[in-house]
């Protein structure tokens, strides 16, 4: 699986719309089980920590039902990732547009220099942050190494890679000096005001203010989006989309996804046609789907760029538009 898109599932509603269930977590003997003396082993002989150490830990980790639930039994729709009435709840509102142009002129700075130092464009920079923690307001309250540990060592959909996550986990830990019990995040293990998993904080966190790389410091975390923006080739000044328009309320015509472009001559002849100029021979038709209609967008590269941070429409819309306020 590549970096970004495990983030199917990911870090939005981790910290927003969720909260710890009435389940919280509960005591479990991981050295039972094979598995965990397996990966003791692993680590020990791979990566030299300590066998003693790493037994502590296991037997005081805990076993958090709330997580495990979300990816076992049948995949429901929007466990996840959150359905567009829910996004528009919690952050596409006039609310977050008024906390993103507070944001961006408390963090002006700091915004400045990461887009001119990586090229990118700072108001996608600040959609980043409302989407995943409210501008750091709201950064995960489940214990990520009961999070993790749980999802590694019980059967559930992602298991693979959410063992290889606790990997990371040790090793983020041990490189920050950070007591690997006390870290807090979301239900599927990410921190910080980006929300990063353990494996994308290693690769991705940037000390952006002097003072250490922290996933949990905003001016690293402004830094941090960046670079990951520039990584995969963001274009400055070209819009992720725009609006289009067609004639109903709810649009079944053409395939709608961020996976593949159509050209611009089969949206035209679909009767979809942009509400802006848009300069581009191809595009994604993307659709959000709200109670009474259906709303049509025309993507353009840089949208993928941000559904490679979390494999979904709603999220890089939800960005995209948090962006276009800032305007």
């Amino acid at each position: 699986m590549k970096p970004f898109l495990f983030i199917l599932l990911l870090f939005f509603f981790s910290c927003v719309a969720y909260a710890n269930d009435d389940r919280p977590p509960v005591r479990y003997d991981y050295l039972s089980k094979p598995a965990v003396h397996a990966f003791i082993k692993m680590m020990h002989t791979r990566y030299g920590f300590s066998k003693t150490y790493l037994i502590r830990v296991f037997k005081h980790t805990k076993l958090d039902r709330d997580t495990l639930a979300r990816y076992t039994g049948k995949f429901k729709k929007n466990s996840t990732v959150g359905s567009w009435e829910r996004f528009k709840l919690h952050v596409v509102n006039p609310e977050t547009f008024k906390e993103a142009q507070a944001f961006k002129r408390n963090h002006y700075k700091t915004l400045q220099k990461a887009q001119r130092l990586y090229g990118v464009d700072m108001n996608y920079i600040v959609g980043f942050l409302g989407v995943e923690s409210r501008f750091g307001n709201y950064m995960g309250d489940y214990h990520v190494l009961d999070a993790l540990a749980t999802l590694a060592f019980h059967p559930n959909r992602m298991q693979s890679f959410f063992k290889n996550e606790l990997k990371h986990l040790f090793l983020f830990a041990r490189e920050k000096g950070y007591a690997i019990e006390t870290l807090q995040g979301s239900f599927a293990g990410a921190m910080g005001c980006v929300q990063q998993v353990p494996s994308v904080a290693r690769r991705f966190s940037r000390d952006f203010d002097g003072d250490g790389a922290s996933v949990w410091d905003i001016e690293d975390c402004i830094g941090s989006i960046a670079s990951f923006m520039h990584k995969y080739h963001w274009k400055k000044g070209i819009p992720a989309l725009i609006p289009a328009h067609y004639q109903g309320k709810r649009f079944n015509k053409l395939k709608t996804t961020h996976k593949r472009m159509l050209s611009m001559k089969t949206i035209q002849k679909a009767g979809i046609s942009p509400v802006e100029p848009f300069h581009w021979h191809n595009a994604y038709l993307l659709k959000t789907h709200n109670r009474t209609h259906d709303d049509l967008w025309l993507g353009t590269k840089n949208f993928k760029i941000l559904t490679r941070y979390n494999n979904s429409t709603n999220y890089g819309i939800a960005i995209s538009l948090i962006a276009r306020s800032l305007h």
